[in-house]
């Protein structure tokens, strides 16, 4: 099983918006790079990842599960543009701050650390059990 993190401006798709969603979840569309789109064609039905507060907050505040594989994203008619659809799992109980995660010698190597502007990434099995620990989280 491989982990993700999702990053989205809360101005734009909160993590309440998120869970107001239910079971039925959300595409997470408007992707618009390639290497980001290339990790979501990768992922699969029941992987996991951490919803991301991108801007101000720059936190993990939750987990999310994937519910639908790579598709067409609806918003655009470009056939470059994919997308899955994850629903909202569990919130933390306390959100884990990009400073925490670039303080934290265990997520040094983290794609959140060397890559923060990537929107859609891959979390190793050792970030995502740090991470949900640091959280609060059930892994």
């Amino acid at each position: 099983m491989s982990f993700w993190l999702f990053k989205s401006e809360p101005s734009t798709w909160s993590w309440q918006d998120q869970v107001a969603r239910g079971d039925a979840g959300e595409e997470w569309d408007g992707v618009r790079n390639y290497q980001a789109r290339n990790f979501m064609r990768e992922m699969k039905v029941g992987e996991r990842g951490f919803f991301y507060h991108s801007q101000k907050e720059r936190a993990v505040v939750g987990t999310v599960e994937v519910i639908a594989e790579a598709h067409p994203d609806s918003k655009t008619d470009d056939p470059r543009w994919e997308c899955v659809d994850i629903k909202a799992v569990q919130a933390a109980k306390r959100p884990v701050t990009l400073d925490e995660i670039k303080d934290d010698p265990r997520l040094a190597d983290m794609v959140l650390v060397k890559n923060s502007r990537l929107s859609v990434q891959p979390v190793t099995a050792e970030e995502w059990r740090v991470v949900c620990e640091l959280a609060g989280l059930d892994p």
